[in-house]
């Protein structure tokens, strides 16, 4: 990514993502970027640290965190009017849903060179508020729920007390975007009581946890769904009970259930999947569509897509973006908060949120290796978005080679020429002087360089022919691990142990934990500007 100035925010999770920053931070400066770091410190910080990043002008504002970080990271880049900073991930959460979606490594070492050969594409993003509340009249059966119905002008209809309308404008701290999904019901209840120390240590099974204890108290709701148009009067397209309603702009429902399926990043509409409520034997295959199946049966549930969406229910049930759970007061003026408190029963009272679809309003990282599965151009376009710079690496391998079989050296007046020329001779071809010189340069390597252990590759595509080790030196006297970020370019001379040489692009090979010797000058960041590479 042609990126020079980045701005990295931290949610340290009881220090959890702070054991790696030295690591990432030489990886960012061996692309050449100069990165601030910000470390979330209380609630709504992470959101106010991204606003200043984009204000400040940085060019990318890296969340490393779990989707609530990014969440938040979003929603600070889009309270920055006209400031469109590119939005990065390194994940250090529970789920990691957006990384899992978009092809980025969980290792945030990984990640970070994953970060760095990555481009900038526009996505949609949703945005919600709340339009109106609408306060209904007790049922005359106590054994019915009160059902909502359509609201006018003027006086409220029969059934419904007052509808009051909401033109309030949430404040700056409030996330008002959700770039994964929205939920309506028992999700939001879960993420409420999921205890965050508890998250912390043992991940996705303190979710488990809390779902367990509220599965308990899961009843169906009455919802009203209603798809909004240029043009068009809204009016209600399904009413019904429900167990959950999930509003998609992607598709895996906490990293395992395709919840909205045929959801698009580009496509400018929102995907509505409402779980339909049933009788007991329903709900039950319900729960198990989602548990083996991994995504919801169809038979129990409704499905709707629009850029425009009303959806009301009550105001017990609560509302989740991006898996992190916000309260209805955020949402509400302080007149309509104080009528909400005042009701005797909130299930009376009816939620109208707004949903609209944000067509391509801001610019993400996405890996150069992902396979497009959530861009309307789809994986076969994908496979022609290769960089020019990478198929022309892939020939230079090919080329280098193809010379090398053929013993077709270029000549040279300069001493080390030859002897690199030399060298590039198979081990069976050359002299005993010539194979004498080369081991006295794979020596002298060996004998001043570092030993670093690979932990990933990638190329640089701001550079030509420019690429990134990501490894670590462990010393022998002290056992002391030392991440570094190795910078290879077109003037660092890579051979194999044998003293073969080999292009710089054959990097690319190494696999984890494969061991190369490096001489060169290491900076205060760890970063290594490799003169000679030994690959061992």
């Amino acid at each position: 990514m042609k990126r020079k100035k980045a701005c990295l925010i931290i949610n340290p999770r009881a220090g959890q993502n702070l054991a790696k920053l030295n690591d990432v931070m030489a990886v960012l400066s061996a692309a050449g970027w100069k990165t601030h770091v910000g470390i979330k410190e209380y609630g709504g910080h992470t959101m106010e640290l991204a606003t200043k990043g984009a204000k400040k002008g940085y060019d990318l504002v890296i969340g490393y965190g779990g989707d609530g970080t990014l969440s938040q990271v979003i929603n600070g880049v889009l309270n920055a009017k006209g400031h469109q900073s590119v939005v990065g991930v390194i994940p250090g959460g529970t789920a990691n849903v957006w990384a899992g979606e978009v092809g980025v490594p969980i290792d945030p070492v990984k990640a970070s060179l994953s970060l760095v050969n990555s481009e900038a594409r526009k996505i949609d993003v949703g945005h919600v508020q709340v339009a109106s509340l609408t306060f209904l009249a007790a049922a005359e059966n106590p054994s019915e729920p009160p059902v909502p119905k359509e609201t006018a002008t003027g006086r409220p209809p029969p059934g419904v007390e007052k509808v009051l309308n909401n033109r309030v404008k949430p404040s700056s701290k409030t996330s008002q975007h959700f770039f994964l999904m929205a939920g309506l019901g028992i999700d939001a209840a879960v993420m409420a009581h999921t205890s965050k120390p508890l998250k912390y240590e043992v991940g996705r099974l303190a979710v488990g946890v809390a779902a367990a204890k509220e599965l308990a108290s899961l009843h169906a709701f009455p919802v009203e769904v209603s798809l909004a148009g240029s043009g068009r009067d809204d009016k209600i397209d399904w009413k019904g009970e429900a167990l959950q309603v999930v509003v998609g702009n992607t598709r895996r429902y906490g990293g395992v259930t395709e919840i909205t399926p045929d959801a698009y990043i580009d496509d400018g509409v929102l995907d509505v999947c409402v779980i339909t409520a049933g009788d007991p034997l329903t709900t039950l295959e319900q729960i198990f569509s989602f548990l083996v199946r991994r995504k919801p049966d169809k038979t129990g549930a409704k499905y709707f897509h629009g850029a425009h969406l009303s959806i009301s229910v009550p105001a017990s049930i609560g509302m989740q973006l991006d898996g992190s759970a916000f309260e209805l007061k955020d949402y509400l003026s302080k007149s309509n908060w104080k009528a909400v408190q005042q009701a005797k029963d909130s299930t009376h009272i009816m939620v109208n949120y707004r949903f609209d679809a944000m067509p391509l309003a801001l610019p993400m990282a996405i890996p150069y290796t992902y396979d497009d599965s959530l861009f309307e151009e789809g994986p076969d376009k994908a496979k022609t978005r290769v960089t020019k710079q990478q198929r022309n690496e892939d020939k230079d391998v090919e080329t280098q080679a193809d010379v090398k079989a053929d013993g077709n050296h270029k000549k040279s007046d300069g001493k080390d020429d030859i002897a690199e020329s030399q060298a590039a001779r198979p081990p069976t071809q050359r002299s005993a002087e010539e194979q004498q010189q080369a081991d006295r340069q794979i020596a002298d390597v060996l004998k001043v360089g570092e030993r670093v252990r690979v932990v990933g590759t990638c190329p640089n595509p701001e550079k030509k022919h420019v690429y990134i080790v990501a490894g670590g030196i462990a010393r022998k006297n002290t056992g002391e691990y030392k991440p570094v970020a190795v910078r290879i370019d077109g003037k660092t001379k890579v051979s194999r142990h044998t003293g073969e040489p080999v292009p710089a692009a054959f990097v690319k090979t190494l696999k984890e934990a494969a061991e190369i010797v490096v001489q060169g000058k290491q900076s205060k960041r760890g970063v290594i500007k490799a003169k000679r590479v030994v690959v061992l």
